[in-house]
């Protein structure tokens, strides 16, 4: 399953289409800690926090996750809009809480 399937069923908005948009989703990462995130030794996670600030798309940069979506219908910087386009990565927001975020991806994952 893709970012963008996992953004359809959240029925979330995507604000950009990164360079991994349609690479298969490997693991998800829900957390607002983002040197929890570097720990992380997988690849082609999702990354899922509530966070607004452009330090969220670089260090799913250095990760190399597929995309970042932002919950809880977080407004979002306009520079986290440049910033995910400057690094091709796919960023979406989502008005649904951590919670709800991480079991639709879990069921949407699981009926994939």
């Amino acid at each position: 399953m893709t970012i963008l399937e996992v953004a359809k069923k959240l029925k979330a908005e995507v604000l950009v289409e990164g360079d991994a948009v349609a690479d298969a989703i490997g693991y998800v990462v829900a957390s607002d800690l983002m040197s929890d995130v570097l720990l992380v030794d997988e690849d082609e996670i999702l990354l899922l926090t509530s966070l607004a600030s452009d330090q969220v798309l670089r260090t799913g940069h250095i990760v190399g996750a597929v995309g970042v979506i932002v919950i809880n219908g977080k407004s979002l910087p306009s520079s986290m809009v440049k910033v995910a386009r400057d690094l091709g990565m796919t960023l979406v927001k989502c008005d649904k809480s951590q919670y709800q975020a991480c079991i639709a991806v879990s069921e949407a994952l699981k009926s994939a």
